[in-house]
């Protein structure tokens, strides 16, 4: 796996691929499309002004395009964590092969800190993840109301 920053000339893609995600997304929130067919993302903007929002591509070992990673350090629970895991995917057709574990994994290990991860639980694939690749860090489950949790934890 090969994580690698999400520059200004690539911001048609992030734009693009970020939709199919927030479309993947409605089976759990109900987000409504535009009137040109996107979905609303608010904060996608200050991917590329906000020094604190950073993005990034997920590369399998043959340098495939399988998903994406967005973080910030803006907390979901009023706190002060270095980083919280905004938006992350991989593909459809790339899962079931470990490498969002592997994505995590690095992510966790590059960016060393203390962290907050929110997930709808209603999504079992993504609860299943975050709880898997978390443990070892012990996180505090904190449920935001009926539907989102949020794992806080340090990875240092």
């Amino acid at each position: 796996m090969k994580l690698v920053a999400v520059k200004p000339q690539d911001r048609e893609l992030l734009w693009n691929i970020n939709q199919k995600y927030l479309y993947e997304m409605t089976n759990f929130y109900d987000d409504e499309m535009d009137t040109l067919g996107n979905l609303n993302y608010g904060y996608f903007d200050a991917y590329f002004t906000d020094p604190k929002r950073k993005a990034f591509f997920l590369f399998d070992e043959k340098q495939v395009l399988v998903g994406f990673a967005m973080i910030h350090p803006y907390s979901n629970l009023n706190e002060k964590p270095d980083y919280v895991l905004a938006e992350f995917t991989v593909f459809p057709v790339y899962r079931r092969k470990h490498l969002a574990e592997k994505a995590a994994e690095m992510i966790f290990e590059r960016f060393k800190g203390c962290w907050e991860i929110k997930y709808n639980e209603k999504n079992i694939a993504a609860k299943t993840l975050w709880n898997k690749a978390t443990e070892q860090y012990f996180p505090k489950v904190t449920r935001l109301n009926d539907t989102e949790t949020v794992l806080s934890f340090c990875t240092t």
